[in-house]
């Protein structure tokens, strides 16, 4: 087994402030302090403004203000920085997941599945590429909200290079779909014998959207690790066992069994 020491990650359950963006970045200063011995810190999808198609002039170039303030956070607090934000590339709008670290350089993925329901397709283009990220000998994939219903596109495959060991998935996922949120990420976790971790929001948003949180950390077996409340505006940690899951995987070893196949 790999000698990879503990991963200590860091959630934050949050209301976001509606398309104000200094002011959001603003309450996670606050909150992102004390955070220092995190390995991983994550946030919600578009911590900046929400979850909006109707103001994507909030939209900022990888250049902007809220990719340098995570660069300096992850810089002043030597741990990683996750979540996603409004991206204008080109002309181009992404919902696109920040990977800040420590050293200044940076990662990102943009979502693949956008939420049609909303008509975020309609205002926002596809990702194409699944990224995985190595933190402290760890194997990170991370997935944005509506990825979520897709099992195929996040499937940990044996077969093919796509391996990880935590899969992780900001979101605003609304409260009237909570069962859904709550049992995809259990599902998930149980499917690619891995750790999962869902990070949503609350509170409600400009267009009336009530968001209950329920924040997640599962293992591999899809046993609760960390849970938030309903509702619970807070920062939480666990740290995760690298031997765990290992040990899991070769005991039970199910995905030796699955399936093959490819995207066409």
């Amino acid at each position: 087994m790999l000698n990879v020491s503990p991963l200590k990650i860091s959630l934050i359950q949050s209301q976001l402030h509606w398309h104000d963006k200094n002011a959001n970045l603003d309450m996670f200063s606050a909150k992102l302090e004390g955070l220092e011995d995190s390995d991983l810190i994550v946030l919600p999808e578009t911590f900046t403004t929400g979850f909006t198609n109707d103001n994507i002039g909030l939209a900022e170039s990888m250049e902007g203000k809220t990719v340098a303030w995570m660069m300096e956070k992850s810089g002043s607090l030597d741990s990683c920085l996750m979540g996603s934000i409004l991206i204008n590339e080109n002309g181009d709008f992404r919902n696109r997941m920040i990977i800040a670290f420590p050293d200044g350089n940076v990662k990102f993925y943009d979502k693949k599945h956008l939420f049609t329901l909303a008509k975020e397709n309609e205002h926002f283009k596809a990702g194409e590429n699944k990224l995985v990220v190595q933190i402290n000998g760890w194997k990170i994939c991370p997935f944005i909200c509506y990825d979520l219903r897709f099992p195929v596109w996040s499937r940990r495959d044996l077969h093919t290079d796509f391996d990880y060991d935590v899969l992780v998935y900001c979101a605003n996922w609304p409260k009237k779909r909570a069962s859904a949120w709550q049992t995809l990420l259990k599902a998930r976790a149980i499917e690619n014998m891995s750790y999962c971790i869902g990070v949503n929001r609350v509170g409600i948003d400009g267009n009336g959207h009530e968001y209950q949180g329920n924040s997640v950390v599962h293992d591999p077996l899809g046993e609760d690790l960390l849970t938030f409340e309903e509702n619970e505006d807070s920062v939480k940690s666990v740290i995760l066992d690298y031997g765990h899951l290992i040990e899991i995987r070769k005991k039970l070893n199910f995905q030796a069994d699955a399936d093959r196949f490819s995207f066409i």
